[in-house]
């Protein structure tokens, strides 16, 4: 069982900690895109930017930078927020691939540090990761979690719902060079590891009923050739496909309503693909993507206003040999 560190052990340590902290790490606001991008640049351990006025409504997607050690938050595809952050030190890996938030608690307790406070946590999986305030020494240091400015998690808590999408990419002990197998295996819980559900003579697979609500997440792999669409952090389908696209990167896109009051794919700027953002899924793009026909409808049917695709070179079927990844925590959320 992965149990994240606390983040103080009271609050005596809590007023400590805040008097050694700098100034800056309480964090810093701006009022445009250039302006936030400016001071994503220049952070150091502990300090965090914020701009919700950028993009005040929309579907929030969270990316986290295990390479970078950041976080960036999206609201309606425009970035509004980054964040230092210490995800797992070597032994407790924080888990990769693409998660949703399922509990929200202000004032979590560690049921294993002595009730220790471990602020604003949401719970990304149900055998203990989860994003909340903790320390931020300026590398690797917790226990699978990942660690955020407590002003910076307070902030994101405000602005989050169940079953937000989090992203999260990278190799923490390998910096600045990601991982090439990000995404494997979902799990049901604390202790269980779900099968993948690999196509057999069939082209491809629907199965809505397995989870008939909540946010629409699709995973475009392009080494496997495959579509997997998740719902509420349950696998409904999966497809062969024939991806034409060699770009090595990462593509987040989302699906929002326009001022014209019609839905439309609009790229996340994520980190090292700041051009992407705000663009428009172009019809050039979506034809380098051919699926079979009735998964295509299947899959057209389902989406909503808030649904993402993630576009990766990882695999959802295997990876490295040993690696323990997550790619889907694949349970109800919970209040």
């Amino acid at each position: 069982m992965r149990v994240c560190s606390p983040i103080w052990t009271g609050s005596a340590a809590l007023l400590l900690l805040a008097a050694a902290a700098p100034a800056y790490a309480q964090g810093a606001k701006a009022s445009s895109p250039p302006e936030l991008a400016r001071v994503a640049e220049q952070l150091k351990p502990g300090e965090w930017v914020w701009a919700p006025s950028v993009a005040p409504l929309g579907p929030i997607l969270i990316y986290v930078d295990l390479s970078k050690q950041r976080a960036t938050v999206y609201r309606n595809g425009v970035r509004i927020g980054v964040s230092t952050i210490s995800s797992g030190r070597e032994g407790y890996a924080t888990p990769t691939g693409v998660f949703t938030i399922l509990q929200k608690d202000a004032d979590h307790k560690s049921n294993v540090y002595n009730s220790a406070p471990m602020p604003f946590q949401q719970r990304l999986t149900w055998d203990g990761v989860a994003l909340h305030a903790g320390g931020l020494p300026g590398y690797p240091e917790s226990h699978g979690c990942v660690h955020l400015p407590i002003g910076f998690a307070r902030a994101l808590f405000n602005i989050t719902s169940l079953g937000a999408t989090v992203v999260i990419e990278g190799d923490a002990i390998n910096h600045v060079r990601t991982t090439e197998a990000s995404l494997l295996a979902p799990t049901f819980g604390a202790k269980e590891t779900a099968t993948q559900l690999q196509l057999d003579a069939s082209q491809y697979r629907w199965n809505p009923d397995l989870a008939p609500a909540g946010p629409l997440t699709i995973i475009i792999s392009k080494r496997d050739q495959t579509i997997v669409a998740l719902r509420n952090g349950k696998e409904i389908g999966r497809s062969v496909a024939q991806i034409d696209d060699d770009d090595p990167g990462s593509h987040v896109i989302t699906l929002m309503t326009g001022k014209d009051g019609k839905p439309r794919w609009v790229y996340v700027g994520l980190p090292g693909h700041a051009e992407d953002a705000g663009r428009e899924l172009d019809e050039a793009t979506i034809n380098r993507v051919r699926l079979p026909r009735p998964f295509y409808a299947a899959l057209k049917a389902a989406l909503k206003p808030g649904a993402s695709i993630l576009v990766t070179q990882s695999s959802v079927g295997g990876g490295a040999m040993g690696q323990k990844i997550t790619i889907f925590d694949a349970v109800v959320p919970q209040p």
